[in-house]
């Protein structure tokens, strides 16, 4: 495996609601062949800072991309055929697709599109200058400067209050909370919650609940990777084992033993920061 740099920083306060995480990324020799980019309750974007990321859905052609926007999604999108060494990554909430593209995060659902695509010339230039910053500090610096430029004003349109409660619920519940008890707690009708939270969210509180608890098994399997599977099954609330081996298969595409044996591109959304060099800056 490649050495590899991790570098992170805290966002700053008015950046919060907005951005989950920063973090640059540099290996020193070539990645591993294949990773998983693993949903979660976040938008992902990078912007690469030399060669293009490669990008697929399975059983789709990679495409390579300078800098990318990554919508919410309930499959693993895979990182193939990819010369690319060196990054800044960000998680952003779905806030974050209205107050610094102009688009609901629906919009960008199950699919990852080119950031020039969508904001133009200001995406290319922010790649040249993060490219030609002399250190991660530097990068940081301008990023944070441009986004809170970005968000100095609330986004012209927000999310509907109900679908907004129903996103925390589900966030604070980890997936936890029935979507009939969401409805309940908004006043709506299961289905008609159901419509307006898939339409700004591209998906389902049904699958948005599965993604979460999902992401939360991805994070106990960081922590401590050789925690056993029923144990886990029965912490977060799955039937069994066998219902959390099945889940893994369906959003992962593989077993999370499997993941855990083969994921050897430590991405930054997916990978515990022990398994690299870090540093915060």
């Amino acid at each position: 495996m490649a050495g590899f740099e991790l570098h992170t920083r805290r966002v700053h306060p008015a950046l919060r609601p907005y951005v989950a995480d920063l973090t640059g990324y540099a290996y020193d020799g070539e990645p591993p062949p294949l990773h998983r980019g693993l949903p979660s309750q976040y938008l992902t974007l990078v912007i690469t800072l030399d060669d293009p990321l490669g990008v697929a859905w399975p059983d789709s052609p990679v495409q390579r991309f300078d800098t990318l926007i990554g919508g919410l999604h309930s499959t693993a999108v895979h990182i193939s055929e990819s010369p690319n060494r060196s990054g800044i990554q960000l998680g952003l909430t779905p806030a974050a697709s209205r107050a610094l593209l102009g688009l609901p995060p629906g919009e960008l659902a199950s699919t990852v599109v080119g950031l020039d695509d969508v904001l133009g010339t200001p995406a290319r230039v922010l790649t040249e200058r993060l490219r030609e910053a002399p250190t991660w500090v530097h990068r940081f610096d301008l990023l944070e400067t441009l986004l809170l430029g970005q968000w100095a004003d609330p986004p012209a349109a927000e999310t509907r209050a109900e679908v907004g409660w129903a996103w925390r619920r589900l966030r604070e519940t980890a997936g936890g909370i029935g979507v009939q008890d969401l409805a309940a707690e908004v006043g709506w009708s299961r289905r008609y919650l159901t419509d307006r939270f898939t339409t700004e969210f591209g998906l389902g509180p049904k699958v948005a609940a599965r993604v979460m608890r999902f992401e939360q098994a991805v994070g106990r399997l960081r922590q401590d990777p050789n925690a056993k599977l029923a144990d886990l099954s029965a912490e977060l609330g799955y039937a069994d084992q066998a219902h959390l081996t099945r889940e893994w298969h369906a959003i992962a595409g593989c077993s999370p033993r499997q993941w855990i044996a083969e994921e050897l591109f430590p991405n930054l959304q997916d990978v515990p920061l022990t398994a690299a060099a870090q540093s915060e800056v």
